[in-house]
């Protein structure tokens, strides 16, 4: 699968990575959030949201996490001509050999539950969406948490509460990040319910697809053309 094929559950995910990675980096340079926050300059509420891979953060954030690291380098590649295709007369140009190709999978002993998770994350983000351009989606939002708490479970009363302070203030960061309690606001999500079945499908979709990897090379997800020449 090309990597237009699931941008935007390819996107997060590739966001995910990058967060660990650099939670890995950290910890293997023995540093603490504390110290990690304060050489970057930030807090360490928005070292988290980097670690977690947050799309909210901006990319100088991540950079400046990444220079103290010292992985910079990598940006500095993307940002220069160094990743630009063969002059068109070359020899590198000429040559039949596929291209390299970096394949992105889902690979780890949880990858079900990693899977479920980027799911619930991509459902959220398009709610949130949804519902920042259209209040009256809010509002229907905040009735099935009222229908859910006069005849739900208990056991969930505390989060569909603290749903309908988010609903009310707007406060969507609170359920789109990575930690335990944003995964558990999202398990028990009024939000989901105002999604249309078309793009809730659209996104199932896009899950299974990249169980089996996405590739990403030169064409920005275009499949390479096929060669005409006959071998």
């Amino acid at each position: 699968m090309s990597a237009h094929q699931a941008t935007e559950i390819l996107d997060r995910q590739l966001l995910l990575q990058l967060g660990e990675r650099l939670r890995r980096l950290r910890k293997s340079q023995g540093l603490g959030t504390v110290d990690m926050a304060a050489k970057v300059g930030v807090t360490r509420n928005t070292l988290r949201a980097v670690e977690a891979g947050d799309p909210a953060t901006s990319i100088g954030t991540y950079l400046r996490v990444m220079s103290v690291l010292g992985v910079s380098g990598e940006l500095a590649l993307l940002a220069g001509d160094v990743l630009q295709p063969p002059p068109a007369d070359s020899a590198a140009a000429r040559s039949r050999r596929e291209a390299p190709a970096v394949r992105v999978e889902v690979s780890a002993s949880n990858a079900k539950h990693r899977l479920q998770d980027l799911q619930s994350i991509a459902m959220h983000q398009e709610a949130v969406r949804l519902a920042k351009a259209d209040p009256a989606l809010i509002q229907k939002a905040q009735a099935t948490v009222e229908r859910w708490l006069s005849s739900g479970d208990a056991r969930s009363a505390t989060l569909w509460r603290e749903w309908q302070d988010i609903l009310s203030e707007g406060a969507w960061r609170k359920v789109l990040g990575a930690t335990r309690r944003a995964q558990q606001l999202r398990q028990t999500s009024p939000l989901v319910t105002i999604l249309p079945e078309e793009m809730r499908q659209r996104i199932l979709r896009q899950v299974n697809q990249l169980k089996n990897g996405v590739i990403l090379d030169s064409g920005v997800g275009t499949p390479p053309a096929e060669s005409s020449e006959t071998p």
